[in-house]
């Protein structure tokens, strides 16, 4: 089986994680992505449940015509109190939580939010899923803090090591 994990195309606000649609941008991305994709044969289209997932799964999947699925379990990692915040007001107030973060000396959840433990422990029931979907070739369109912590998970790298790829991970990339 082959799975491409994707992150969905740029959403329409800088803020962090909230549920937004995408921007033109993102759409472009998406088309472009769908293209690509074409010869790939895909066999289904799952996504997670966030409008920027489902509509850059829904765009891709105007090129691929496979079966969709929606699945909460591949949200995207809970920020918690720094959801709806700028980039600059979450430097400012967590300042010393990002410093702890870089050490990457345990897997920290963000404050009221999610660690990696936690995304892997509701993300890997959905992969184990698609495992057992009989499909060949699925594009999985989730988020940056998903596909790290899954990443990380199956290449038993520990989730304090998820700060390591986070400047790899383009929208639809």
């Amino acid at each position: 089986m082959r799975i491409y994990l994707i992150r969905h195309g740029r959403q329409n606000s800088p803020l962090c994680n909230v549920n937004v649609p995408l921007s033109d941008a993102g759409r472009r991305q998406a088309e472009l992505l769908g293209e690509r994709l074409k010869k790939e044969s895909i066999d289904a289209v799952w996504s997670s449940d966030l409008i920027r997932a489902c509509e850059t799964a829904d765009i891709i999947n105007e090129k691929l015509h496979a079966p969709r699925l929606i699945r909460e379990g591949l949200r995207e990692i809970s920020f918690g109190d720094l959801e709806g915040l700028s980039d600059d007001v979450i430097m400012e107030r967590y300042a010393d939580f990002f410093a702890a973060r870089a050490s990457m000396k345990e897997d920290l959840p963000y404050p009221g939010g999610e660690n990696a433990a936690d995304v892997i422990r509701r993300a890997v029931p959905v992969m184990d899923e698609i495992a057992k979907s009989g499909a060949e070739t699925v594009a999985v369109v989730t988020h940056g803090g998903v596909i790290r912590s899954l990443v990380t998970h199956y290449l038993h790298m520990g989730g304090a090591y998820i700060p390591l790829l986070a400047r790899h991970l383009e929208n639809c990339g």
